[in-house]
């Protein structure tokens, strides 16, 4: 790794480290030129050799998260030590900028970034799409020389498993694989969704469907690696907001292989996510290492 400076723009700032399963927790900031302000992520690097190349995870927090929610909440570390595997969690939006109504509710603004490129003049900071596809791996490179940010899966939790959905359908050829933890799967049908993409994108419906996984899913209909989600059958949001059964009937019109495990007695929260995180990281493990 290179050497971490304190605060030179463009570079990168040492906020915390944490050993942990023999591995570090790093949080770390700086300057995004994409979205015009200092923006924080977590990393977890395994113990490994000096030789080594270690394949990389990204994470997507939800509504109200930051980068830290991951790290401190899931428990994913012990299992990505164990198949040495780099997790990566942003933050979830721009901070800072002070734009007017920015904070003025808990689902759109800070926080709430929704993983797609904004279109609205006011809200052009918001281009956590291209942060998380273009950037950040760049960043990555550039200081962690044993990260291979060419072997990269993606995954995430709400909003987040929006996001990673979206993201690996976008870009199949940049990740290996996808799984999400009680994914908005629909949004341009749930009120979460239509609030903030009407927002960030304008009227246009079309435009929506860019970042809509059911969408998507029939357009990318050559995914041939399973698609692993979790859902909690008492999760509150289930119904209204989250759609599973959208994406799983889209996803048997085209042939895309999915694994739904509907949990029964589990909600929303982290503590269904730290239940069944080693799963999904040994799922990803099958992809990252096969070749």
């Amino acid at each position: 790794m290179a050497a971490l400076p304190t605060s030179r723009p463009g570079e990168l700032e040492l906020l915390s480290k944490n050993k942990m399963f023999g591995g570090e927790n790093l949080r770390l900031r700086h300057q995004s030129t994409t979205l015009g302000c200092p923006m924080t992520f977590s990393i977890y690097l395994p113990p490994s050799t000096p030789s080594s190349k270690i394949p990389v995870l990204y994470w997507l927090s939800g509504l109200t998260c930051t980068d830290e929610n991951f790290i401190i909440k899931s428990g994913a570390q012990r299992a990505a030590a164990a198949h040495c595997i780099a997790l990566v969690a942003p933050d979830t939006s721009p901070r800072g900028l002070n734009i007017e109504g920015e904070s003025d509710s808990y689902d759109f603004g800070v926080g709430a970034g929704f993983y797609l490129n904004a279109t609205n003049e006011k809200w052009k900071n918001w281009r956590m799409y291209d942060y998380v596809v273009k950037e950040l791996p760049k960043v990555l490179s550039n200081y962690f020389a044993r990260l291979d940010t060419s072997q990269a899966s993606i995954f995430g939790h709400s909003m987040g498993g929006h996001g990673a959905l979206t993201i690996y359908l976008k870009n199949t050829d940049k990740y290996k694989s996808v799984s999400a933890f009680a994914p908005i799967v629909n949004p341009i049908n749930c009120p979460w969704g239509q609030k903030a993409f009407s927002n960030y994108l304008g009227p246009t419906k079309s435009d929506w469907e860019e970042y809509d996984a059911t969408c998507l899913i029939k357009k990318n209909n050559k995914v041939s690696t399973p698609i692993l989600i979790d859902q909690g059958e008492d999760d509150k949001f289930l119904v209204e907001q989250l759609l599973p059964c959208n994406f799983e009937e889209a996803c048997k019109a085209v042939g895309v292989p999915l694994n739904l495990r509907m949990q029964p007695g589990y909600d929303h929260s982290y503590f269904f996510i730290a239940t069944f995180i080693d799963d999904h990281i040994a799922h990803h493990a099958k992809f990252l290492k096969s070749t």
